[in-house]
């Protein structure tokens, strides 16, 4: 009885909706990686959990939509651990954004979710901010010339010894979770989260990947995790990880990647004419102070 109540709560002034409400609600709005409907619902099927879709509305019009995992926002790693899937797959920390109408505000928020966008401050009522905050990609004119001038050195050194740069899209997904997989373990020393099914998960997300490989002596030496998903009014990039071979550090190959992927990006993004949210997840290391501003997320 208490937990139906508890339900009724959570869920009151929001209606069930479809998936396709859900994924055209997404279209209008906007969201991130983690609320995409593509990432939802292939990744619900993989954990094997189903998903609940909910709609908030104002007549008859729908303002804001969420994807639910019970009590959870979808793609919880509270849910996962607590069905015994504790890492399944790997989102990082991701900033979450969900599909909510501009003019929306105050609309109340009680499934239980992370790192909701600073986006949702003034549209969310219940979300309290988090005392973590993300660490979002600076412009390309927020480096200080400098730094340019150190990543444009670091990639002249890496070609002129036979570095290469092949995108993430001419490998298989299989392939590319091999080259993860084994770069990622020579520098950390301990298995990527969701490492016995990455394949998996690049195959069910690969329309999402983005980025490139570095490749020196023929072999990989460079690689990352990118997500990356376009909305109406921004584009959302996700860095999961990456891995790097320990033993070419003296070329800052992961350096190097990683400022051809956010120059890639950020290139992209103004060619459309969009602003982009380049999340390196949760500020938790200093190198992240030199590539990012530090923005705060809210919590249920």
């Amino acid at each position: 009885m208490l937990l139906n109540r508890l339900r009724f709560w959570r869920e009151r002034g929001w209606t069930e909706i479809t998936a396709a409400d859900y994924a055209e609600a997404w279209a209008r709005f906007g969201g991130s990686v983690v609320t995409h409907p593509l990432a939802v619902g292939r990744l619900s099927e993989m954990a094997e959990i189903p998903v609940r879709y909910f709609g908030w509305r104002a007549g008859d019009e729908l303002l804001a939509a969420i994807p639910a995992w019970g009590r959870h926002l979808a793609l919880s790693k509270a849910v996962l651990k607590a069905r015994g899937k504790k890492g399944l797959f790997d989102l990082g920390n991701a900033e979450t954004i969900l599909p909510v109408a501009p003019e929306a505000a105050g609309i109340p928020l009680r499934h239980a979710a992370r790192y909701l966008s600073a986006l949702h401050e003034a549209a969310l009522r219940g979300i309290r901010r988090q005392r973590e905050q993300l660490a979002l990609a600076r412009s390309l004119d927020d480096f200080s010339p400098k730094f340019r001038y150190n990543q444009r050195r670091e990639l002249r050194l890496l070609a002129e010894a036979g570095g290469t740069v092949r995108p993430v899209g001419e490998f298989s997904p299989a392939e590319f979770a091999a080259i993860y997989t084994e770069l990622f373990a020579r520098r950390w020393g301990f298995p990527a989260t969701g490492a016995a099914r990455m394949g998996d998960v690049f195959e069910r997300l690969r329309d999402l990947m983005t980025g490139s490989v570095i490749f020196l002596d023929g072999a990989p030496v460079a690689a990352q995790v990118l997500y990356r998903v376009e909305s109406p009014r921004w584009i959302s990039v996700e860095f999961i990880n990456g891995g790097v071979d320990p033993q070419k550090r003296g070329f800052s190959p992961g350096s190097v990647l990683s400022w051809l992927n956010v120059q890639a990006e950020w290139e992209n993004a103004r060619t459309r004419g969009k602003p982009l949210r380049y999340s390196f997840g949760r500020a938790d290391r200093e190198y992240k102070n030199r590539w990012c501003h530090l923005s705060p997320v809210f919590e249920v």
